[in-house]
């Protein structure tokens, strides 16, 4: 593996603190290379000589880790973007951990799928080039399909024999700390001497990928497990870990909690979270999937929500409630956390009703946030989806119960 060049796409958290430091630690690659737009930072991660830290939350405390060796660059310049594109052509895995799938093909200056079909051009006509991966860190489950569309789009690029994106499920709770008072009492190192924020990760790294179908390829990064048909364990993300996580989320603001970890203080909402994980959102996993993979059984899918809630109450991590509860309107999605998993649910023939009470909390705070009222903010809801009316009813229905409940 030696003389392996991976290239990362985005220097936030879950870059930083998942992807290149997987990549550190694994020793198998002689060059680390990031895209960063924003200026600052690439200009702070350089006077840095090529280092940041991050800052790991387990289960005793912070520990703080220093990686080396970076080399950042900007594409928006041309003399950092030639750099990029030579790094993309010679790399043998990378890694997108962007805002959103909308950064594929916007066509903005430093567009990674510029620079990401200029080197991959470069490698399908160069057979001593190595064939490479791409580890699609978005939170999309179809993260991969998109970028690949996008690349083809552009330039006809279809990796086939040379090429791979995967699919990620990434379970790995992560954030940007700006608060230089949490900074100090927690001791967090900021991201480089000079800066003002801090990169703090949970030391979760089990991290699931999409089975790599290029013949003899070797992953550098190991940590990764792959998964044949990786639709379900994304399902169980999030109509799982990221529906629970919200409805605590929203059953805690109204309670004025500012972090997740002092749901440990509410035990009625601890048990109806942990109720809704198992009875809820589970049961109707485990039905859909079920002999698929031992986390689709009962006992398989307890012992996933046991270590999950542990995971969320961990109080190193400072995971505020502000940050879990933010744009509820996309949360109240269709497809999204709470809606969509009270959707699988019925369609299980299970009643979501602990869910549909985290609904109502969201709800709530989408009318507070926009000035309406809970009527007007239910109506506003769902308006470009295509959706079946009566599934629609009996969604409306059971928020409603619950509105009256939170009364």
């Amino acid at each position: 593996m030696a003389g392996r060049v991976f290239v990362g796409f985005g220097f936030g958290p879950i870059q930083a603190g998942l992807f290149l430091f997987e990549a550190a630690a694994s020793g198998a690659f002689s060059r680390l290379v990031v895209a960063e737009i924003v200026d600052d930072v690439v200009e702070s991660v350089r006077r840095a000589g090529g280092s940041y830290w991050i800052n790991i939350a387990g289960k005793g405390g912070i520990e703080r880790r220093r990686v080396v060796g970076l080399e950042i660059y900007n594409p928006s310049k041309d003399a950092d973007r030639a750099a990029l594109v030579q790094a993309v052509a010679e790399s043998s895995e990378m890694a997108t951990a962007l805002p959103s799938v909308r950064a594929y093909g916007c066509g903005k200056s430093g567009d990674p799928v510029d620079i990401l079909s200029e080197g991959l051009a470069k490698k399908l006509v160069d057979s001593s080039l190595p064939a490479a991966v791409l580890y699609a860190g978005e939170n999309h489950n179809h993260a991969a399909e998109i970028l690949e569309e996008a690349l083809m789009s552009r330039r006809g690029i279809y990796g086939g024999k040379r090429f791979q994106a995967l699919n990620t499920v990434i379970g790995k709770m992560s954030g940007v700390v700006t608060d230089q008072g949490q900074m100090a009492e927690q001791g967090l190192a900021p991201v480089t001497p000079r800066a003002s924020r801090a990169f703090l990760v949970e030391e979760f790294n089990k991290i699931l990928i999409s089975r790599i179908t290029i013949e003899g390829f070797r992953r550098g990064i190991t940590a990764f497990e792959e998964k044949a048909d990786l639709l379900p364990f994304e399902e169980a993300k999030l109509y799982g870990h990221n529906a629970v996580h919200a409805l605590m989320g929203y059953l805690l603001r109204l309670r004025g909690a500012a972090y997740m970890s002092q749901a440990a203080a509410f035990p009625d909402i601890l048990a109806m979270a942990r109720e809704a994980f198992i009875e809820e959102s589970g049961a109707a996993l485990c039905a859909k999937h079920a002999g698929l993979d031992p986390l689709f059984s009962r006992g398989g899918f307890a012992a996933y929500a046991d270590d999950l809630l542990e995971r969320m109450l961990n109080p190193h991590l400072r995971d505020s409630v502000a940050r879990v509860t933010r744009d509820p309107r996309r949360k109240l999605g269709w497809d999204d956390r709470l809606v969509g998993t009270m959707r699988l649910a019925l369609s299980r023939g299970v009643e979501p009703r602990r869910f549909a009470l985290g609904a109502a909390a969201a709800l709530k705070a989408l009318a507070a946030e926009e000035m309406l009222s809970d009527d007007e903010a239910m109506e506003s809801l769902w308006a470009g989806d295509a959706v079946d009316s009566c599934e629609k009813r009996r969604v409306i229905d059971l928020i409603s119960v619950s509105l009256r409940e939170l009364k």
